[in-house]
């Protein structure tokens, strides 16, 4: 059993106190929100961004795994992504430059933009980061922060079905197995101080 599991109410407000003194003691904390696919990372993710701008009148940076996973095959490589253009730049006080992944076109790129797809942070405010993968051996040791959420999988799956009305179903089990590749090897929901049970 996890040390601290919380239900989904429970967790906002405690992690949103945490955070309140978090963002005055630290120029650029990071928290990571992890979970298999439906668990309801973005939502909690969104809540708590709102949340953090109610009290703080700050936007914190959200960020979404979902746009750096090079397609469906690709869980791994957006960890390590993560991992390599965001969370070690901002670590170490530099400017982190990232591309977003373009799902149509599958590539990186947004060539409707006129940067073409790639965003730039900072630092010097709140960084949330989202999506399965978010939690590793390497992203843990440079967060502030690590969440877990958990549900049960009939739940995830009719979330993940209802969210995009069907149109994914058929990637739901190439994605159950990165998951378990994932989550086994790097044991993310050990890592994690807060459980959320949604």
């Amino acid at each position: 059993m996890p040390r601290n599991l919380l239900s989904y109410e429970e967790a906002l407000i405690s992690v949103h106190s945490q955070l309140d003194v978090l963002i005055n003691v630290k120029n650029t904390a990071i928290v990571l929100i992890d979970g298999r696919a439906g668990s309801g990372k973005s939502r909690f993710a969104g809540q708590l961004a709102d949340l953090i701008f109610q009290s703080e009148k700050q936007l914190p940076k959200l960020i979404h795994m979902d746009d750096l996973y090079p397609g469906w095959n690709g869980l791994r490589a957006g960890s390590s992504y993560l991992n390599r253009s965001i969370l070690r730049p901002i670590a170490a006080g530099k400017q982190a430059d990232w591309q977003v992944w373009d799902w149509q076109l599958g590539s990186r790129g947004m060539a409707n933009e006129p940067a073409n797809g790639w965003r730039s942070f900072e630092g010097g405010n709140l960084v949330i980061v989202e999506g399965c993968g978010s939690v590793s051996s390497a992203s843990s040791e440079l967060a502030d922060l690590t969440i877990w959420m958990e549900s049960d999988s009939s739940q995830r799956k009719s979330r993940f079905s209802a969210r995009d009305h069907g149109q994914f179903d058929s990637y739901w089990g190439t994605w159950s197995i990165q998951e378990n590749e994932f989550y086994e090897e790097e044991q993310s929901g050990k890592l994690c101080e807060i459980w959320v049970q949604n």
